[in-house]
């Protein structure tokens, strides 16, 4: 295909003029996107579709095709009739990348999968919405139903026996809660964070009452707009006000002053916290709650009345500390909330629960020695620390038959925790090699 107009073009401005007036009938088929456009009356064309258009008509023939590359070619022949060619966007004078891009664009409009109907002249065009009609598909998520577990009764007997902590420890964390109405649960991985945050919010409702519990994730692409209000895209493509995760869960809370409602948000630091919350951190504090303390939130036109945290809100976090990819919580959050600490529990807690599901004693001792031993080489690591220690809760759901402990042991050793230590040294392959043999020798 030559790269440059020939002296003679092929077309003529008459015939031109006529694929032109052929086009306004039908509708201009614009590509998906171009970089020139022949602008006649103040209308746009796609030149080189003009271009095959005129030539069919010159030759007479509705598969001709235009002998002529896309861009600066074919705009040469159309300049020399007298037409206008402007780019849409601005270019690097002779670049090399401007025609190819336009014959590559012009090659992408075959790929379009939309509706289509035959043009005029033998090809295919794209259909509007408007044309297509109610036979068009809608896109869209399925529709699930779903609806919150049945409420259970839940005591304080209930948590003893399946919380790996003491009666003063439980009471301890208890009395945080309600003192600061916010608590964040910090420890190594693994050691029943997220368990131990439902079961606390249990406690207070006295029962299991997932109405009146709202859990969230925090992770680094989260944002206020995800969390408090902001503008976002509805089922309709636009974009409009909505309120987050926070807002609509106080709005529920508020409805119902007399009952306790817990937001529990999961790996709090693993988002940006300060961004998260905004000027709501001011709302956190216990006696900043309420209707008094309110504040307008930045979205919020003029005239919506202010926002307050509800008293009867409560929220627990949530934070994983060998987590070495993010930055310790700033000061002005962590005056905010009270902190427990969990540790690892590989006594007679975890031992009894073994026992109950008929795990035999061989087992149990060497899963308890095995990690006992683990973790004090990693609280001794200067690189790692007791942040880094494992937790039980890898080992808090035995096999339904007991004759498959050894191997549910080794499988958990090998597939769990020993990736887990290759990224504890990842830059000592040799030690992280040495505790993996130790830890599955003779399993």
């Amino acid at each position: 295909m030559p790269d440059s107009a020939p002296e003679n073009p092929p077309i003529t401005r008459e015939q031109v003029l006529l694929a032109l007036r052929q086009l306004d009938e039908t509708g201009p088929q614009m590509p998906l996107s171009t970089v020139y456009d022949l602008v006649y009356r103040g209308r746009r064309y796609a030149p080189r579709q003009v271009a095959q258009l005129a030539y069919q008509l010159a030759t007479g023939e509705a598969a001709a095709k235009w002998p002529l590359r896309a861009g600066a070619p074919t705009n040469k022949v159309l300049e020399a009739l007298d037409f206008t060619i402007a780019t849409k966007r601005p270019t690097l004078e002779n670049s090399p990348l401007l025609d190819g891009d336009v014959a590559a664009q012009q090659q992408m409009q075959e790929l379009y999968t939309g509706a289509t109907r035959p043009d005029q002249t033998g090809k295919r065009r794209v259909e509007s919405e408007e044309s297509v009609g109610p036979t068009r598909a809608e896109v869209g998520e399925p529709v699930v139903a779903y609806e919150h577990p049945p409420s259970r009764p839940y005591t304080l007997e209930m948590a003893r026996t399946e919380l790996f902590l003491s009666a003063d420890e439980l009471a301890a964390a208890r009395a945080a809660l309600q003192r600061r109405r916010n608590l964040l649960l910090q420890g190594p991985p693994g050691t029943g964070k997220t368990f131990l945050a439902r079961r606390l919010a249990w406690l207070e409702l006295g029962a299991t009452d997932a109405a009146r519990i709202e859990l969230v994730q925090f992770h680094p692409s989260y944002s206020y707009e995800d969390f408090v209000q902001g503008f976002r895209p509805d089922g309709n493509g636009a974009f409009r006000l909505q309120n987050g995760i926070l807002v609509d869960f106080c709005q529920r809370a508020a409805q119902d002053p007399d009952h306790p409602y817990f937001l529990l948000i999961d790996e709090l630091n693993r988002g940006h916290v300060a961004r998260i919350f905004g000027e709501l951190l001011l709302l956190l504090e216990a006696d900043k709650r309420g209707p008094a303390h309110a504040v307008r939130l930045p979205y919020a036109p003029a005239g919506n009345p202010p926002f307050f945290v509800p008293e009867n809100v409560f929220v627990i976090g949530t934070m994983n500390l060998a987590d070495r990819s993010l930055a310790p919580l700033d000061y002005a959050l962590r005056r905010r909330f009270a902190f427990v600490s969990l540790q690892p529990e590989f006594g007679e807690p975890l031992r009894a629960l073994l026992v109950a599901h008929g795990v035999p004693a061989a087992v149990i001792d060497q899963l308890t020695t095995r990690l006992l031993d683990l973790n004090r080489t990693i609280a001794d690591d200067p690189d790692l620390g007791l942040d880094f220690c494992l937790g039980h809760s890898y080992f808090c759901h035995p096999p339904p038959d007991p004759t498959r402990a050894a191997e549910w042991l080794r499988l958990i050793l090998e597939q769990e925790v020993a990736p887990l230590l290759d990224d504890y040294w990842l830059d000592q392959p040799a030690k992280a090699a040495a505790q993996k043999k130790r830890l599955l020798a003779g399993l």
